[in-house]
């Protein structure tokens, strides 16, 4: 396996001292390098590209609707290619991730896409719909080329699966609070409290919680307890909302939930000394 900036990236995305705030848009959907750089400059930690696909199973419909726009606009592989080189280009030290479905990422073969995506710059790949079991698809083409392999755990992954989730995974593990599709509902906290202790207990790598997380409240909770918080459904709603002019509303947004996050580690620490 090759080792690189790439592993050195996401290893250090996730500081000792407070969550990482984890960001989603789709790629090709709104002005995508403009809104990726107000996502650096509204204080994402890492960020999470969309790849559009046809049948986004696990989305819903604000992820959806972003994945149609970008396909209707013409977007393609090597366009998100090229974005991810770009953004690398301008911003070489904050993680980038490539997320979506199998058929747009094994269309050419597992090695092109990930030679191709780590010639990129991409520091990780979420594949939604190829589940642990068949890791062979995608999974030792990326960590050849030095790209982690980062693995999804659900409400639904019980402790005799969590093996093999875990196996072969690397960079971080997205918890998906709920189970069902992004952007609808958000998990109760007692139950991310309870997920994110077992499923630490069981890795080192930093736990992230996402689905449904949209505003900086519920950000600031779930930073209390996991390394990471995942927003995505929101984003893409502005950017839906405000088309070209989405980048500076979105800085906006990102901010109010990195400040929020940021505070977390102060009630943290208030409840540490009984405050």
């Amino acid at each position: 396996m090759r080792v690189n900036s790439q592993a050195l990236r996401l290893s250090t995305a996730f500081p000792a001292d407070r969550a990482a705030l984890v960001t989603f848009v789709t790629a090709g959907d709104g002005p995508t390098p403009a809104i990726l750089d107000a996502l650096v400059e509204g204080g994402a930690d890492v960020i999470e590209l969309g790849m559009p696909f046809t049948d986004p199973m696990a989305d819903g419909p604000a992820i959806q609707a972003a994945n149609l726009r970008s396909l209707a606009a013409g977007t393609t592989t090597r366009d998100i290619l090229k974005i991810a080189a770009d953004f690398r280009a301008c911003h070489p030290t904050v993680p980038l991730v490539l997320m979506g479905y199998a058929n747009p990422m094994l269309r050419r073969g597992a090695d092109w896409f990930a030679s191709e995506a780590a010639r990129a710059g991409v520091d990780g790949v979420i594949c939604v719909d190829v589940p642990p079991e068949e890791d062979d698809q995608l999974g030792p083409a990326l960590r050849e080329a030095g790209v982690a392999p980062i693995r999804l755990a659900t409400p639904t992954t019980d402790a005799a699966r969590l093996p093999a989730v875990l196996d072969g995974a690397s960079g971080f593990l997205y918890y998906v609070s709920v189970a069902g599709i992004t952007g609808l509902q958000q998990a109760a906290q007692d139950s991310i409290e309870s997920a994110v202790a077992r499923l630490k207990a069981a890795t080192t790598l930093p736990v992230a919680v996402g689905f449904g997380v949209r505003t900086p409240e519920q950000a600031r909770a779930i930073a209390t307890v996991a390394d990471g918080v995942v927003v995505g459904s929101a984003i893409v709603e502005i950017i839906g909302t405000h088309g070209d002019d989405a980048a500076e509303p979105v800085r906006v947004y990102i901010a109010s939930l990195k400040a929020a996050i940021v505070a977390a580690r102060k009630d943290i620490a208030m409840e540490e000394i009984g405050a």
